[in-house]
């Protein structure tokens, strides 16, 4: 088993550094870098954010009717976006992930024929 690298000379490394895995688990997985994949994980996570703020709104009137209170529609709405902000952030952590590796593999092959480009116009290639 070989000793990790450690990028600053002289220093030790703690023993949390050592430890430490040189890949997260938590990756996101790697995106195929195609538009129209792109917009097929964007639509799927634009839906599901809208299904959960559809879904604690019709809580949020169901809740007030069973304890006797009409809550108003434009009221349940506001507090279903809030509500349901953060709560897609955690629910749908996979989809989001999905989207952000499909937009780092485009930005990535942008970029690569971007510097291709630019190595053509100074004579390089």
């Amino acid at each position: 088993m070989s000793e990790p690298h450690d990028p600053t000379p002289g220093k030790k490394a703690t023993p949390d550094e050592a430890a430490r895995p040189t890949t997260s688990p938590d990756t996101a997985p790697q995106g195929s870098g195609r538009p129209m994949t792109l917009a097929v994980a964007l639509f799927a996570y634009t839906f599901a954010r809208l299904l959960l703020v559809a879904a604690v709104v019709v809580i949020i009137m169901v809740g007030g009717n069973l304890v006797d209170v009409e809550v108003p529609f434009l009221v349940a709405a506001v507090f279903g976006v809030l509500i349901a902000l953060p709560l897609g952030m955690v629910l749908f952590k996979t989809l989001r992930l999905k989207v952000n590796s499909e937009i780092a593999a485009l930005e990535a092959g942008r970029r690569s024929k971007h510097d291709d480009l630019q190595a053509r116009l100074r004579g390089e290639k």
